[in-house]
């Protein structure tokens, strides 16, 4: 068997955006008829590129994948790593890479008639624990105006957090700092004024009442503060017991974050912007955190994320994979959840529905707030591609 053809799609979500404003994603093609699919994470870098998106596609795959077996997925992986990002880790290249990597799984999991999480070694459990952003389940307003909400308005962020909750799941997130869509000024990390200080502090106290002890609390900053910052506001809040704190600084630093570590009492999770298993080797050697968030759009794939599940083990830490983009990284997540012992929750997108089930030939299933693990071979789900290209981008980002 062998490989014949990549094809990129980039895909622009209508309203309320959820994910992203763009998916970008990969089929492949095998001379034996079957096909796989992936899926490019790399939050808002790729924006506005999108022919670049398609050209790189077809390089990559032309100069590495062309004529190649799709079951040497691991060699493979190893090999445009080499060549791509000559061996040096890169966010936007691992992002690439990362889609092949998947497709190449998918096909793999169809070859053989089972789900990837049998081909990594088998199950640890069936049903995956997931959070969510807290927004409206009714979904009124768009991406933007919910996020506003967490920086404003304490009272209805603590009542979509209950609303969450009352819809089964055991974990909420918000960002109860302004967040800065990257890309624009001012540039992070930066320092903030006494009142954003209390205005957290009530935001986080206000969840905590609402949903009391039937859900963690998990917080996070995009790593657009200081450390100075990352410890007053953890000192304000350590006393509302929150899951962890996310990105506590820029990532780029994992001796700092080690020190921020070393300064609470909250957990600190990473690793949504970090590739390959160097990456995350750099962090947990200096201890610089306890929940490792590799996003399997972005780290190297399929391959990449059970090599970080084992040296996250070793380090006896717990894996909490990212997910911001369309259902396939999802997918690609639930089947790595699966198939490793040190899993502790799933980031979601809510339910993984509206425009997820619009693109999907068949939905996620849930119960309460868990992900049942799907039996289809490879990843799982597959992509309407009618749907894809309806919804081809024809505007400059933002629209």
């Amino acid at each position: 068997m062998k490989m014949t053809r990549a094809t990129a799609y980039v895909v622009a979500t209508p309203p309320p955006n959820l994910g992203g404003y763009f998916w970008y994603f990969v089929k492949v093609e095998t001379d034996s008829g079957h096909v796989g699919w992936g899926e490019t994470a790399v939050l808002f870098s790729m924006y506005g590129m999108d022919g670049a998106f398609e050209q790189l596609v077809k390089g990559l795959f032309d100069r590495y994948l062309l004529g190649q077996d799709p079951t040497n997925r691991d060699m493979l992986n190893k090999l445009m790593y080499a060549g791509f990002t000559s061996q040096h880790t890169d966010y936007f290249a691992s992002g690439l890479i990362s889609a092949f990597d998947m497709a190449m799984w998918d096909i793999c999991g169809k070859v053989y008639d089972a789900p990837i999480c049998d081909l990594l070694g088998g199950r640890y459990r069936d049903r995956i624990r997931t959070y969510s952003y807290i927004m409206d389940p009714d979904f009124e307003g768009d991406l933007e105006s919910a996020a506003a909400d967490w920086s404003k308005n304490p009272k209805k962020v603590a009542e979509n957090a209950r609303k969450i909750v009352d819809h089964g799941f055991t974990g909420v997130k918000l960002d109860p700092l302004k967040y800065q869509l990257p890309g624009t000024q001012p540039i992070g990390p930066w320092e903030i004024g006494m009142q954003e200080y209390d205005h957290a502090e009530r935001t986080i106290e206000a969840i905590r009442k609402a949903v009391g002890n039937e859900a963690d609390i998990i917080i996070g900053t995009h790593g657009q503060i200081t450390p100075s910052v990352s410890r007053r506001l953890a000192a304000r809040l350590e006393k509302f017991d929150p899951l962890w704190l996310e990105e506590p600084c820029p990532p780029e630093n994992a001796d700092e974050m080690a020190r921020i570590a070393a300064s609470t009492t909250i957990p600190i999770a990473t690793g949504e912007r970090l590739a390959y298993v160097h990456d995350f080797q750099r962090l947990f050697a200096v201890g610089a955190c306890h929940f490792a968030q590799p996003d399997l759009g972005s780290c190297g794939g399929v391959t990449a994320g059970k090599q970080i599940a084992s040296l996250a083990e070793a380090h006896y830490v717990l894996m909490a994979p990212h997910v911001w983009g369309g259902p396939l990284i999802t997918a690609a997540a639930v089947q790595l959840d699966a198939a490793v012992p040190n899993f502790l929750i799933q980031e979601s997108i809510f339910k993984s529905g509206l425009f997820f089930d619009e693109i999907l030939v068949e939905p996620f299933e849930w119960e309460d707030g868990d992900l049942l693990l799907p039996e289809r071979p490879g990843l799982g789900v597959e992509l309407d591609e009618e749907k894809l290209v309806q919804y081809r981008p024809t505007g400059a980002f933002g629209r």
